[in-house]
């Protein structure tokens, strides 16, 4: 058995990846990820360069109306990385169960 990813086994990793590659729209802003997974700012800004030191996010930083905006959009290795995961997860899941 393969080891499991530990970057996206982190709870608020896997969560950010999960909403990330489950919505249709391709860029997800920075405040609209922080108040659907309830996530501090600055915890957030933590999960999210650990994803992005892996490859698995890409993060642009613009302006809208003057102030700072800042998008993600999960890369293709971020979801092959999300999918092998799930994957994993549920080999682990049939295992037990049998």
């Amino acid at each position: 058995m393969a080891p499991i990813d530990k970057i996206i086994h982190e709870r608020a990793r896997l969560l950010i990846l999960i909403y990330l590659a489950s919505n249709e729209r391709q860029e997800i802003s920075f405040n609209e990820l922080q108040e659907k997974l309830d996530f501090t700012s600055g915890n957030l800004s933590i999960q999210l360069k650990k994803l992005k030191e892996v490859k698995y996010l890409e993060i642009n930083k613009t302006f809208k109306n003057n102030k700072p905006y800042t998008t993600i959009q999960v890369t293709p290795e971020g979801t092959e990385a999300l999918n092998k995961y799930i994957e994993e997860m549920e080999d682990i899941i049939h295992a037990l169960r049998k």
